[in-house]
């Protein structure tokens, strides 16, 4: 039994002293991959169309059944929906920037990947009133035979970019 014991600590001990296994790493713009380079592609298209208005090319980018957590704005479900909200509250008032050096892309395996970042959101011709806001986003991106699109977006901690 004390032989037992002693062979138990010291294995916990060993264990103790080994470096502890490394994290997953994000893919950044640090750390080019493929998959980063798709994701931030995709990111690109997907808010070229947001801030041209350009709902054809936005909703192709999004599922059928994307779910939309908005801080502010609370939950939403299906794509219509969502390109429905850009339509009517987004196009010719607000522009999204990325802002750089944020942007970190993780793979889901046998799914797609995660993309988290922070985002600015302007008011052409009227920053000085409205201000420039900024908010955290997660998008979960699905890869279906080739074709990625949204599935879940999280806008969150949506604030002016100046702090206040």
């Amino acid at each position: 039994m004390k032989r037992t014991l002693r062979l138990l600590l010291a294995l916990l001990a060993a264990v103790a002293l080994l470096p502890p296994l490394s994290p997953l790493q994000a893919q950044t713009a640090a750390t080019p991959d493929p998959l980063y380079q798709t994701i931030a592609a995709l990111d690109a298209q997907l808010f070229d169309a947001y801030n041209h208005c350009d709902l054809a090319k936005f909703g192709s980018l999004l599922d059928d059944d994307l779910e939309f957590y908005h801080d502010k704005g609370g939950f939403s479900r299906g794509r219509q929906a969502v390109v429905d909200g850009v339509k009517n509250n987004i196009c010719g008032k607000v522009t999204r920037e990325l802002v750089p050096g944020t942007l970190e892309v993780y793979p889901i395996a046998n799914y797609g990947a995660v993309e988290i970042g922070v985002h600015r959101f302007h008011h052409p011709g009227h920053e000085d009133v409205d201000g420039v806001g900024e908010a955290k986003f997660v998008h979960l991106w699905q890869n279906k035979n080739g074709v990625w699109k949204v599935t879940r977006v999280i806008s969150f901690d949506h604030h002016l970019a100046d702090g206040k």
